[in-house]
């Protein structure tokens, strides 16, 4: 994937090989940030090192057509992240989409465009015809960002994902992506 500005100073990038310092600083700065919103993290998430790994992993899932993993950036600065994960092809052709955006950055517009940025990738590259999102019940900003890039919710998964330590409802949303 190119590229793709969304704003004067964000900009929507693929993931590549040295992001993992970067973040880690993101994930350092957002910490309490995601806390409720994302699992539980062990002592070696904290690590340049273990970043770097995901990192290389990320890419050769991409190179194997499995994901596109993404960060939005501000100059060098990890302000985000939006990952489309577990690429199925065949007859589903679809996939997972998964985000978040630094805690200095809401409110701004900036995963919406990075949303959107990513649907038209999903369709126009990929070929996909469905993406499908899920948040916690009460996480309202998420499915604001959802709601406002054409998803629908299609239901609720009781104790879908562990999240913050306990497992947690999620509100499951889809947009299908073209006729």
């Amino acid at each position: 994937m190119h590229p793709v500005p969304l704003s004067d100073d964000v900009v929507l990038r693929l993931l590549r090989p040295g992001d993992g310092e970067p973040l880690l600083a993101a994930y350092e700065r957002n910490r309490e940030h995601l806390a409720p919103w994302e699992p539980e993290r062990t002592d070696v998430f904290w690590t340049a090192g273990w970043h770097e790994q995901q990192v290389a992993g990320a890419l050769a899932g991409h190179a194997a057509g499995r994901s596109v993993p993404l960060v939005l950036v501000q100059g060098e600065r990890v302000v985000g992240r939006l990952n489309v994960d577990d690429v199925v092809r065949g007859a589903f052709r679809s996939a997972h989409l998964g985000y978040w955006v630094d805690a200095a950055m809401t409110g701004r517009g900036l995963m919406t465009a990075a949303v959107e940025a990513a649907a038209a990738h999903c369709r126009d590259t990929l070929a996909l015809h469905r993406l499908q999102a899920a948040t916690l019940v009460h996480n309202a900003a998420s499915q604001a960002v959802l709601g406002r890039t054409g998803f629908e919710r299609i239901g609720t998964a009781p104790r879908y994902l562990k999240i913050a330590g306990r497992w947690q409802d999620h509100v499951l949303f889809q947009r299908i992506l073209h006729d």
